[in-house]
């Protein structure tokens, strides 16, 4: 008997309705509303996919594209903090114009069919200065956070204001605002009041009178007129959330700098801890009221398990640099999935760069950098796009394709895992979600902080349904590749066929001209395997694929040349096509809906599609090749390129373009090992839709200046550092760009034992070593329909 198998006979969710402040209605008659374990959109199941990107942290002139890029990755709710700092830096004076114009970016996004959730604050975080309060609070004849009237005379200001930013658009006036988000992390974080560190070093209160300053919060945002069907609060590490009035959500993250930013000047942080957010819990079961980073003041199956903060990056801190890891991303969405939750939420999904402020130069949170937010997020600083947006768009997909279903299905856990420890990566992590008899059996095969390896399980994994047992695979050892995932379907409907079980994860399906297409991928290190019942199906062709007969089941072992799809006929006589891709190859899926049809995109590119037209961002190369299903009507309109052919390759049809490539000149002077001075011709960017300035070097700190005006930095961390050009382009030319690194200093000592209070410093080495300087440019291909 394997040693993995997972009871998951007993497999019905009890679903109930939620009570009426958990809903809307718009004029066009659509409503929003919630069970206790899932949210709806007009009563049926919907799967709610939320990404933090802050307009004020990027260029407007900018957010239309980015926001296309967070929608292709399969956002659908987009989440933003208004900094009350960054809009009222000067009391009395509200600012929302340029990156601050918080009603073109709500507008942008009721374009692209995103809706939105806003941030209100007062408090916020977001590692900006104060937590996002103004200084001006501080030293005032009363305690922020609290319920003093003294205070709450400016909030009413503040959310008035805010209200008048977003009327037109909420959503019961037909705009993209569900959600209001109140406070942030009340009774459990504050942040430092910015202009006292270095002398007093003086926190803020973390928050007075409890539960019910957050629902005079709520009162005083309803009555200002910013009236939303969802309001939510943060609840983690004990914070006040009143589950009666708000949607308390939840969150996680791989890397923790904040345990190294509290240590003491005098103490030292050697090694992070291996962090238990990779271990499969049950976050939606009464029997198990609290786990790990999940401990509510609520019965747990009372309101749904959502999440707002899951990370999808972490930004560095002063005392903690770390090269982050992709792949700790997907890992996470598998886990929370698993769990329960049906409202992921990710922090950050889009990075970005901090505005300069007004009178005080630089708003950020102190330990982190004065200007970069990159918060090594799915979507970057300059629009990069990172192995985690790639990877969590394959899940996207999947989950909202089966939301109907999924959002029903109920956690089952193999046992106890509360005392599994993380430093155990020998021992496989598995769970499953199921609904009457059919579901998906979820492993994780990542941890961070800890060294990972290849799996394999030699007597496989077992599940035991009200009907039979599955072993994955059905014959020999389970295999999953280091620091990966897998999402393995059981029992599954496809549209006739009965799917027993399968190595390979599914990501979406598409219907086209009267048949039905399945996309699988096979996880990482994982051999693809499909198991039919041989009784709801007939293969019409399968290729260069395997097909074998086991008894009451057929056993097809998918080639995955060409992307040949097997074809298969249903018992009903419903065509069904399966199309399984490697894992690298998914990385370049896209689905997404263009000029009238859902078509499925391959390409490496960067792939946008809106405003009726497709872009492609090509990085560093001449060519790109974009592969369609079904194919598009007529040749489509070219600019920034040329088409060269077009081809037939199996399912797909094969669109290969030239795109006019030219090298960015510019001059380096290297003053010293440690600046640089980088200058650039007229019409250096001419033709890109963006320049990367990637600097690699040795030191602490690596600043970027245009004449006076800090425009970058970076903590080093030994990887290369980014920076985008291409919009401040025409100033670069006239006034260049200046380089320094600060150094890192080994055994220093400090003198301050002078006259005039001097202070010197001496140190056994400083490093400061400017290396590497290049640059990268991105193109962009434009496709309109032909």
């Amino acid at each position: 008997m394997s040693r993995y198998r997972i009871d998951a006979r007993e497999d019905r969710k009890a679903i109930t309705p939620k009570p009426n402040y958990l809903e809307g209605t718009n004029p066009s008659g659509d409503r929003i509303s919630f069970t206790n374990y899932y949210m709806e959109q007009n009563g049926r199941p919907f799967f709610g996919i939320c990404g933090e990107f802050h307009y004020s942290r990027y260029k407007e002139s900018l957010w239309e594209d980015e926001l296309i890029k967070m929608k292709m990755g399969g956002i659908n709710i987009v989440c933003t903090y208004i900094f009350w700092n960054i809009h009222e830096e000067v009391q009395g004076e509200f600012d929302w114009s340029g990156r601050r114009n918080l009603r073109q970016f709500v507008e942008l996004c009721a374009k692209h069919d995103l809706q939105v959730i806003i941030r209100i604050g007062p408090f916020c975080h977001g590692e900006i200065r104060n937590g996002g309060m103004p200084d001006w609070l501080y030293g005032q004849p009363f305690e922020i956070r609290s319920n003093d009237e003294r205070y709450l005379v400016h909030v009413r200001r503040l959310y008035r204001t805010i209200s008048e930013q977003v009327q037109g658009l909420l959503y019961k006036q037909g705009g993209p605002i569900i959600g209001t988000q109140i406070e942030n992390e009340h009774g459990h974080s504050a942040a430092q009041w910015a202009m006292t560190t270095g002398i007093s070093n003086q926190w803020m209160t973390t928050g007075l009178d409890g539960e019910d300053h957050m629902r005079l919060l709520k009162k005083i945002a309803v009555e200002v007129g910013i009236e939303t069907p969802l309001y939510t609060c943060t609840a983690w590490g004990g914070a006040n959330a009143p589950a009666d009035e708000m949607l308390p959500l939840w969150g996680g993250y791989s890397h923790w700098p904040w345990i190294y930013y509290e240590h003491d000047r005098f103490g030292e942080m050697n090694e992070h801890p291996a962090t238990p957010e990779y271990i499969f819990r049950d976050k939606h079961n009464n029997a198990v009221p609290k786990s790990y980073n999940f401990e509510p003041l609520y019965v747990p199956e009372d309101y749904p398990y959502a999440c707002c903060e899951m990370g999808g990056g972490m930004t560095p801190f002063y005392r903690y640099r770390f090269d982050f890891p992709y792949n700790s991303v997907p890992a996470m969405t598998g886990i929370k999935v698993a769990e329960g939750c049906n409202l992921i939420g990710y922090y950050m999904y889009h990075g970005g760069s901090n505005p300069t402020g007004k009178r005080e130069l630089y708003l950020n949170d102190l330990a982190t950098p004065k200007i970069s937010y990159d918060f090594n997020a799915c979507i970057g600083e300059f629009g990069q796009v990172r192995e985690s947006y790639h990877r969590t768009r394959l899940q996207h997909y999947s989950y909202r394709a089966f939301e109907q279903w999924l959002c029903r299905t109920k956690t089952i856990l193999p046992g106890d895992t509360s005392t599994m420890d993380p430093y155990d990566t020998d021992t496989l992590r598995y769970a499953v979600r199921a609904a009457d008899g059919s579901g998906l059996l979820f492993m994780n095969n990542y941890q961070d902080h800890a060294v990972t390896h290849d799996l394999s399980v030699e007597d496989g994994v077992t599940v035991v349904t009200r009907d039979k047992e599955l072993r994955f695979p059905l014959e020999g050892p389970l295999k999953l590749g280091k620091d990966s995932y897998a999402m393995l379907p059981y029992r599954f409907d496809l549209d006739g066929i009965m799917l027993e079980q399968a190595t390979v994860q599914p990501i979406t399906r598409l219907e086209a001209a009267g048949a039905i297409y399945y996309f699988f991928t096979s996880p990482k290190g994982m051999p693809p395997e499909y198991v039919f019942a041989s009784d709801t199906l007939t293969v019409l062709e399968a290729g260069a694929a395997q097909v074998d007969q086991h008894g009451g089941v057929m056993v097809i072992y998918p080639s995955m040349i060409d992307l040949q799809p097997i074809t298969l006929r249903s018992s009903a006589g419903q065509t069904v096509y399966i199309v399984t891709l490697s894992d690298e190859e998914s990385l370049g899926f896209w689905k997404t809906e263009l000029w009238g049809k859902e078509r499925i995109i391959l390409t490496s590119s960067n792939l946008l599609v809106g405003n009726d037209q497709v872009k492609l961002e090509i990085t560093g190369s001449a060519e790109a090749t974009m592969r369609i299903f079904p194919d598009i009507e007529a040749l489509p309109q070219v600019a920034g390129g040329e088409l060269l052919d077009r081809t037939e390759q199996g399912l797909f049809t094969s669109y290969r373009f030239r795109i006019p490539t030219h090298e960015v000149r510019f001059e380096l002077e290297r003053v010293a090992d440690d600046r640089a001075m980088v200058s650039f011709a007229e019409g250096a960017f001419d033709g890109l839709k963006e320049a990367l300035l990637r600097i690699d070097y040795k030191g602490d700190i690596g600043y970027a200046f245009m004449g006076s005006e800090l425009i970058n930095d970076n903590f080093s961390n030994g990887n290369t550092w980014e920076i985008g050009l291409k919009q401040i382009g025409e100033q670069l030319v006239q006034r260049g760009l200046s380089l320094y690194i600060s150094p890192i200093r080994r055994g220093s000592t400090v003198n301050s034992n002078t006259t005039m209070a001097g202070w010197s410093e001496n140190a056994a080495e400083t490093i400061a070593q400017l290396d590497r300087i290049s640059i990268e440019s991105v193109y962009e291909l434009i496709l309109n329909k032909g």
